[in-house]
């Protein structure tokens, strides 16, 4: 069979990868402020007319190349980030032989949902 990704974690595997994957969600959130209140910064700046460079520019390329890096742990796993200020995650999986995915949101304390890859989180269904 043929399968869209080549890791598929079992719910033992995600489960495992949850202290990890809160602290990723945590630095990931943290750094998005961060590049946003530096946007914020440089489009007033820049609506102003004035030229634009050196320590706030600076700061926002840092904060967006650790935005890259820990996207980067995320996704040489696979796991998939469909919505970072929900900290809403897929991990593909398979069940009953089909690839689908678990699906886990920050405020959850444990992998207790999946939904087929194409069904999204309304597709949802208990473990």
């Amino acid at each position: 069979m043929v399968y869209r990704f080549k890791k598929h974690y079992t719910r033992e595997e995600a489960r495992a990868l949850l202290p990890q994957v809160r602290l990723w969600l945590r630095r990931l959130n943290e750094k998005r402020a961060l590049a946003a209140k530096y946007e914020e910064r440089l489009r007033h700046l820049l609506a102003a007319g004035h030229d634009v460079g050196g320590d706030t520019v600076n700061q926002w390329v840092a904060a967006v190349a650790a935005i890259l890096e820990v996207m980067r742990e995320f996704s040489q796993r696979e796991i998939l980030v469909k919505d970072p200020d929900r900290g809403l995650l897929d991990f593909p999986s398979l069940l009953g032989g089909r690839e689908v995915f678990l699906c886990w949101e920050q405020d959850e304390e444990d992998i207790e949902f999946w939904h087929e890859l194409d069904g999204g989180y309304a597709g949802r269904e208990r473990l």
